[in-house]
């Protein structure tokens, strides 16, 4: 499990369909080259154009709806101010995932700092760690950043596109040992017991099947994966860590901040374990509230197939 093992480069990747895809990442390398402050101008700039498009209101309005549905309290200013900081989010995301694919270590290095790294290094000898990343905008550069000084495993859904999948591949290993697909449980248990730190990304509906529904913010049946129950049953020595990426509020850079081993040993059952993961990654995305993924359709999944939709 220690030994990384890039994906080969294959020969149907120089057929003429994939020119245009060649040509964008050429130009979308050049444009990394620039200075980081000219960098966080053009990823603004991406996150207005990204409002104009139907898609892009359509994100937007589901990502209002999440932030209605989870803070009740709060007033239509509130969200709206939300919702501006997380359209800059939107936008620097596509370049910070760039960042993440193709700057050297020495430049990530010079714009992100890391807190609470002895989380991860003062574990026990041999104890798994499932290292809980949630969805935050900044995810792909804060696991670049994590992996320059702890190394782990990340989990990954493959990209339907061959050749996108490939350079995708290349780019979340460059500072981490392997890569596995969210469905293989049976590679991730394997890691756990091995000693390994697994990324681990539970906050997302991912649809009825091996899942419960338990409260998350102020949602009281949100669908949520019961794999994180079976994953510490599976590995028992290993601790749950979480951490959040944060771009800084200047654009000065980036911090991570890890946080302290969260104690699952009194979880009884999938529903214990599940409200439990849903409070750690809720104290979590307070802590970045306008760079989490908002866009994502949170509560698509109600609790009878008959319930009405969140989002209609």
């Amino acid at each position: 499990m220690t030994e990384k093992k890039l994906p080969p480069f294959q020969s149907e990747f120089l057929k003429p369909k994939y020119w245009g895809l060649w040509l964008a990442l050429g130009i979308f390398r050049l444009i990394l080259c620039l200075p980081y402050p000219c960098l966080v101008i053009l990823g603004k700039s991406l996150g207005k154009m990204f409002v104009q498009f139907k898609f892009g209101q359509r994100r937007m309005a589901i990502a209002k709806r999440n932030l209605a549905l989870c803070f009740p309290h709060y007033s239509e200013s509130q969200i709206e101010h939300i919702l501006r900081e997380n359209q800059d989010s939107i936008g620097m995301a596509i370049i910070e995932t760039g960042m993440a694919w193709f700057w050297s270590d020495k430049r990530i290095l010079k714009w992100s700092k890391i807190e609470g790294l002895e989380h991860l290094k003062n574990q026990l000898a041999g104890a798994g760690i499932l290292f809980v990343g949630v969805h935050f905008l900044t995810l792909e550069l804060g696991a670049r950043i994590v992996g320059l000084h702890h190394q782990g495993i990340g989990v990954y859904r493959p990209n339907d596109n061959p050749l996108l999948d490939w350079i995708q591949f290349r780019g979340r290993v460059r500072s981490n040992k392997a890569m596995l697909d969210r469905k293989d449980l049976r590679g991730m248990i394997k890691a756990l017991k091995a000693g390994e730190t697994i990324w681990y990304a539970p906050d997302h509906d991912y649809g009825r099947k091996n899942s419960v529904f338990v409260p998350f913010f102020a949602v009281q049946e949100t669908c949520t994966t019961a794999g994180s129950r079976m994953l510490l049953r599976s590995a028992p020595k290993s601790v749950v860590v979480p951490f959040t990426p944060m771009r800084n509020d200047d654009f000065s850079g980036y911090t991570v901040k890890i946080s302290p081993a969260v104690d699952f040993s009194q979880c009884e059952n999938d529903i214990d374990t599940a409200t439990k993961m849903n409070q750690l990654v809720e104290k979590e995305i307070l802590k970045a509230q306008s760079q989490y993924m908002w866009l994502h359709r949170r509560f698509k999944t109600r609790p009878n197939e008959s319930d009405p939709s969140l989002y209609e």
